[in-house]
This record gives C-alpha cells, structure tokens and sequence, in this order.
C-alpha cells in the first residue's frame, strides 16, 4: 500500500471526530490546575487560604497564554483556574476544539510547572458562547465562584488557626448560608469579608492597553511615536453590574485588538 493510501486510510480516525467552533462564535478556555490540593497543602508551603507567590504564578502563567499566538480579549484567574477569552474572529488552531485543550493544557502546564520548579498538570475545556449576554454572564459566573470559595476557605482556615481539627471546622461549616458565615468570619478575623483585597474575593483580570511608545528612527534620529498594546493586571475587578459594564467594554472593544 502506497504512504498517501494508507495515510488517507489512517488519519481518519484522528479528524473524523474533530469539532470546530463556528465564525462569530465566542470561545472561552478554562484550564483548571490537577490534583492541586495536594501541590499546594503538602508539596509546597503556601499560605492558607491564599498567597501572593501562587497567585503571581497563575498570573504569570495567564499572560503566558495571551501571547501564544491565539487573539485573547480578556483573562481571568482565581485558585488555580484560568479563563481566556478570545476575540471571536479569531482562527487559532484553526478553530478547532481538539487543538486548543491540547495546546492551551501543554502550555500552560510548562510554564506553571517552571515557576513552581515542580511538576504540575492542567485540564482545558472550551465553552462556546453565542452572545456578548453569555459571555458577561459566564464571568460573572466565575466570580461568583471565586467570593464563595473565598468566604468558605476564609472561614474554614480561621476556625483551624483557632485550634479546630479539619473534620471539626468542616462540621461547624456544613449548613450555613452566605450570611452566617459573614458573622463567622467577623467573628474570627475582627473586620468584614469585604475588607480583604479584591483577587482573594473574586480573583484577578488581564486585559490589553493601548499605550504610545516613543524610538529613535535610525536613519534620521528623529523620535517616532508608534502605538503599541501591553498586558495590564486588575487585582481590584469591579463587582456586580459594574463588572457586567466593565466587560461589555472590552467586548466592544475588541475589534481593535
């Protein structure tokens, strides 16, 4: 058998399920660190509930992945998820599904793991979101996530500060509603939930800024000004409807990126 033949006779079942996101459509990519309890709680001394050396990695790694080649609007992190969304004209990887969780998990996977000097893995799944509407709404999503994980994981390493085993401060958690752990936390750190920076809260944003840089044209030493754009990290994101404006913004905006 010829190499083409059995090349056609192959390959087919490599493609013959590849999905393709439609032109126009928005796509967000989450990738979600594996088995990090365990990297984070036993391999590694991080501060509970949260620290500013693990949360720079993970936005380190989310710049990391706005320039690898694909359009990417926005970026967002918390814990050890991050979220891309892409410009929806975009054509990385030719828009298929398969090769962005491949790729955007191997590199992210690469370049966390040469912060942290360790070995550590990320999954990727991609949400195909038909309207500006979804897109806010999946970030809103999202945030909301990261304020009641924050709340919890506050409350939960401030009863074990207080000499409460794990199984204990899980049963003193277990039940109560957003507003009894508010007083919990007050009880326990002395100031309000709504004190604590803003990327413990509801994680932090990476968006593109314009901005103008002056050079030296070589051939007449004059200065040239040129426009250019820079990442630009937001660990204070707006809540709310403000943060539904905030991305209508961006998303409105992205024609020029």
């Amino acid at each position: 058998m010829k190499f083409s033949e059995l090349d056609a006779k192959i390959r087919v079942f490599e493609t013959d399920y590849d999905q393709f996101v439609p032109p126009g459509v928005h796509m967000v990519a989450r990738l979600d660190g594996r088995n990090f309890s365990r990297l984070t709680k036993e391999l590694h001394d991080f501060e509970h509930p949260f620290d500013a050396r693990f949360r720079d990695y993970m936005l380190l790694t989310t710049e990391f992945l706005m320039n690898c080649g694909g359009r990417v609007l926005y970026g967002y992190t918390q814990s050890d998820e991050i979220s891309l969304l892409f410009h929806p004209d975009d054509e990385c990887f030719g828009r298929k599904v398969r090769k962005i969780i491949s790729i955007l998990s191997g590199e992210a996977s690469a370049r966390f793991s040469s912060l942290l000097q360790d070995h550590a893995v990320f999954d990727c799944r991609v949400s195909q979101l038909p309207s500006k509407q979804s897109v806010i709404d999946y970030f809103r999503w999202r945030a909301e996530d990261a304020h009641r994980n924050s709340l919890q994981a506050h409350c939960y390493w401030g009863l074990r500060e207080r000499g409460l085993i794990a199984t204990a401060a899980d049963k003193r958690l277990k039940g109560l509603r957003e507003p009894e752990k508010r007083s919990l936390f007050r009880e326990l750190k002395s100031f309000d939930f709504d004190a604590l920076p803003g990327w413990q809260r509801r994680g932090s944003g990476l968006r593109w800024e314009a901005y103008t840089k002056t050079s030296q044209d070589p051939r007449t030493g004059e200065s040239v000004d040129a426009s250019r754009w820079r990442l630009v990290r937001n660990l204070e994101l707006p809540e709310n409807s403000a943060y539904s404006d905030y991305l209508m913004t961006l998303l409105e905006g992205a024609v020029e990126i």
